[in-house]
């Protein structure tokens, strides 16, 4: 595989990581986008901890470089401004992206522009579960419509920081839950861009955005990342909770989303694809 990667934080490392230690021959390429003032360090970053990886290890700092060392698969993990730059041109050359930031697609202008993109250039938007379960099932219901959809997303205040929560909530003194946010998926992803990828995946699968029901939650008793929701449809009915570790270095992240890009990158390589 030649495999792109945007973004070299801690998402993309952890991933990178993950790689290494399971895939059984290394790739043929890896080549990471990263901003023109980080790659040096990218560079020495990627030789230090990854030579092993990839038979060629490269780092450049946008799209067009990147298509010219024909990459199969694209990786993106940089955030919601890393979306709108870089993923339309790779989709409209032709080649799959799995995107780890859903909630970009929240601007409804931006959902339209990849889809164009990848329709126009014969590719693929992944859009993987991430940190949440069942997304198959809910999927599925989708195609029979009406669809109740309604989400929960509890983490420790700490995981909040620097988040429009600060200006209702006291959070290095919170003793108990409180819930900062009611809405909509859209509304969720917009003003949480770091934090509410799982209502946007949630709603591109499932109601959309507009119907979607969101309530968000600073909690010190919250045993990690804890994702809640509901789902009726005139099929079936279930409900879903999963308590996810955050990803080390970065509170605002579970840990299992790493594993499902994982999941994404091994089914592309192995005989077979679960």
């Amino acid at each position: 595989m030649r495999l792109g990667m945007i973004g070299f934080g801690n998402i993309a490392q952890t991933l990178l990581k993950q790689l290494a230690e399971t895939l059984e021959a290394p790739l043929e390429l890896l080549a990471v986008v990263t901003l023109p003032e980080l790659a040096d360090d990218a560079e020495a970053h990627l030789a230090a901890e990854f030579a092993v990886l990839a038979d060629e290890l490269v780092v450049v700092t946008d799209a067009d470089a990147l298509l010219q060392r024909k990459p199969s698969l694209v990786v993106e993990c940089a955030g919601h401004a890393a979306v709108v730059s870089h993923v339309p041109p790779v989709l409209r050359s032709g080649t799959d992206v799995v995107i780890v930031s859903i909630g970009a697609l929240s601007d409804a202008a931006l959902e339209v522009e990849l889809r164009s993109a990848a329709a126009a250039g014969g590719a693929r938007l992944v859009l993987p579960a991430g940190a949440v379960g069942g997304v198959d099932l809910l999927a599925a219901l989708g195609a029979a419509g009406g669809l109740e959809v309604r989400y929960r997303g509890s983490k420790p205040p700490r995981a909040w920081s620097g988040t429009p929560a600060e200006e209702t909530v006291d959070l290095v003194n919170l003793t108990e839950a409180a819930t900062f946010f009611t809405g909509n998926a859209r509304e969720a992803a917009r003003d949480f861009p770091k934090n509410a990828n799982v209502a946007a995946t949630l709603a591109l699968a499932g109601a959309g955005f507009e119907a979607t029901r969101v309530e968000l939650v600073a909690d010190p008793a919250a045993p990690g990342n804890v994702h809640e929701y509901s789902v009726t449809s005139p099929l079936a009915k279930y409900t879903m909770r999963i308590e996810n570790l955050p990803s080390a270095g970065n509170a605002r992240t579970s840990v299992s989303t790493v594993y499902s890009v994982l999941r994404e990158i091994r089914n592309r390589i192995g005989p077979v694809a679960i």
